[in-house]
């Protein structure tokens, strides 16, 4: 650790130090909250003192299993926080520098990197495994993160610097969900101005989708969810219509509603029927992006003739096909100029304590939550 900056809880530079995170033990365990032992950051790294994460339906998706066996976990992802010590060689960020964590950093190296596509980067970037449970057990990290907690280690690569003065309860959301579902919009689909969306899904992912939508200067975004409470959310952040799918087929009402379908279609669930209904919404020669993250064992299939007689593309994409340095800092600005609104997707704020996270894992089952936010306080 930097000789500057004192290790948490009072530990010398350069040794073992603790951290209180929340961490599940196996699959649908309880999450609990304990402490955590961190090494020194590595050759490459950084710690990050974390200020503000967001619960994202990924550290659900972590909680049940279905990323395999790496438990223990240590939850979360979608993370700001303040760069407190380096790894050797390390120069930056430079210590103090707030940052948003991006859990796919671009290795610079790989096929992908070396023809200018990074966002497909092979091997993006992440820490050694610096941290474990104090009975000595390593913990896997959601998407090569760690954030439910007062500390994490990370490549420093993955810590993207932005303006200190921003809300880090707001920023946070920039890491994930946010830059996700912008990115669908703007690099993905490269959604054309005056074009007609349709948006499956208004979670906090299909929200985004649809601010990204407004920001691309589409002229018709159609919000198809079936819960009335994000109906009215998508309503507020910039939709034009909105689709009850409980009242029938939503490809249907959507083509009523156009006269043709949408040029564009964003399927934010990861469900086979959804994606269906998504991609049947779309006009001659539309574009469908699946950006919800389908279940294990999930099956796509769909009659081969109309798929071809539709000129259709298809196509999924990850992370929104974003690159983090360019695209952190760029919605950053657009917050600060309230071009994006990530202030009204913080529905709930809440501490770090095992009651507190298994509430709003719950509200998020619920779907009364768009994002709920961690607060580290001090």
């Amino acid at each position: 650790m930097s000789a500057d900056i004192p290790a948490p809880d009072g530990a010398a530079p350069g040794a073992t130090s603790t951290a209180r995170a929340a961490i599940v033990r196996e699959a649908n365990a309880p999450v609990v909250v304990e402490d955590i032992e961190l090494d020194a950051p590595g050759p490459g790294e950084v710690r990050v003192r974390i200020l503000a994460t967001g619960v994202c339906h990924t550290d659900l998706h972590a909680c049940m299993g279905n990323f395999g066996a790496e438990f223990p976990y240590y939850l979360g992802h979608e993370a700001t926080g303040i760069v407190e010590a380096h790894g050797p060689d390390v120069t930056a960020p430079a210590l103090g520098t707030t940052v948003v964590i991006n859990w796919r950093a671009a290795c610079g190296d790989c096929r992908f990197c070396a023809a200018g596509r990074a966002n497909f980067c092979a091997r993006p970037l992440v820490a050694g495994p610096r941290m474990r449970t104090l009975d000595g057990r390593p913990l896997g990290r959601v998407l090569g993160v760690g954030s439910f907690g007062t500390h994490t280690i990370v490549h420093a690569r993955q810590a993207v610097p932005i303006a200190a003065d921003l809300p880090p309860e707001a920023t946070c959301l920039i890491g994930c969900g946010v830059v996700t579902g912008v990115g669908a919009v703007l690099y993905a689909a490269a959604v054309r101005p005056g074009s007609t969306v349709a948006v499956f899904g208004c979670g906090a992912v299909g929200i985004s989708v649809i601010q990204g939508a407004r920001l691309a200067g589409a002229s018709r975004i159609i919000a198809v969810d079936l819960a009335p409470k994000k109906l009215d959310w998508a309503l507020k952040f910039g939709a034009t219509d909105v689709v009850d799918a409980r009242e029938g087929e939503p490809s249907k009402k959507i083509r009523a509603l156009t006269g043709t379908g949408v040029d564009y279609a964003f399927e934010a669930i990861g469900l086979p029927d959804t994606l269906n209904q998504a991609m049947w919404s779309c006009d001659l020669g539309g574009t469908c992006v699946l950006i919800g993250v389908p279940v294990p064992g999930a099956k796509l299939s769909f009659p081969g003739t109309k798929f071809f007689y539709s000129r259709a593309t298809l196509k999924a994409t990850f992370y929104g096909d974003c690159l983090a340095t360019r695209d952190f800092p760029l919605l950053a600005g657009w917050y600060r100029d309230k071009r994006l609104d990530l202030d009204s997707l913080v529905t709930a704020r809440v501490g770090l304590s095992d009651g507190e996270i298994a509430g709003a894992f719950k509200a998020m089952e619920r779907g009364e939550a768009l994002r709920t936010v961690i607060l580290m306080g001090g």
